[in-house]
């Protein structure tokens, strides 16, 4: 029982930081991209961009939150 549980626990960490990785990257890629063609919007777009980000850090630390509460069951 407890092994699932630390299985579990990995698994969560493990997606939310490669899914939440993934999502910045393709997040300041397009952010970059759409810079590149019209530079007087970077202002606007730095600042959604910023805000992107700390949405998408936030649900990585949700599945950190969740594995510690997986981790705390087991004792």
């Amino acid at each position: 029982m407890g092994s699932t549980i630390a299985l579990g626990a990995g698994l969560a960490v493990s997606i939310a930081g490669i899914g939440g990785g993934i999502g910045m990257g393709v997040a300041g890629g397009k952010a970059f991209e759409a810079i590149a063609r019209q530079p007087e919007v970077g202002g606007d777009v730095r600042t959604l961009l910023f805000i992107t980000l700390a949405f998408i850090e936030t649900l990585t630390i949700y599945g950190l939150l969740i594995a510690f509460m997986l981790v705390t069951k087991i004792s």
